[in-house]
């Protein structure tokens, strides 16, 4: 009885990870839970392309990027005064399956839309759509 009371709770632990806001766990968006960054040297017009930040970039003289959280947290990295990143938080949220909405909390700027292009094979191709 002691075990079936462990394996219920474990269950219902699962559950709850797995049905949180935003993405559930069979989703494509669920793709998108990484760190990606600005691969620009393969940009074609106005479609961009990232790929995760473990990718072997060639030198640059830094990329941005930004950050999907499954919970809807959002982290765009711009770069830095001093030349490294900096992080400004913000949210996400799935309009439909190809378009993202992008809120960033300082509102230094607009809030602004992701168009999915392509998401596969860790290559992340999106337009950015003004809101």
């Amino acid at each position: 009885m002691r075990l079936f009371t462990v394996l219920a709770a474990l269950s219902v632990l699962l559950l709850a990870a797995t049905c949180q806001p935003g993405t559930s766990a069979s989703s494509p968006l669920r793709k998108l839970e990484h760190t990606w960054l600005h691969a620009h040297e393969e940009d074609q017009g106005d479609v961009r392309v990232y790929r995760p930040n473990t990718y072997a970039f060639p030198p640059s003289r830094g990329r941005t990027g930004f950050a999907f959280e499954q919970n809807g947290l959002f982290t765009q990295f711009d770069i830095a005064p001093t030349d490294g990143l900096e992080g400004r938080k913000g949210t996400w949220k799935a309009e439909n399956a190809q378009t993202l909405l992008i809120s960033l909390d300082d509102k230094k700027d607009p809030d602004y839309r992701l168009e999915i292009v392509s998401l596969e094979n860790d290559v992340l191709k999106v337009r950015r759509l003004e809101k």
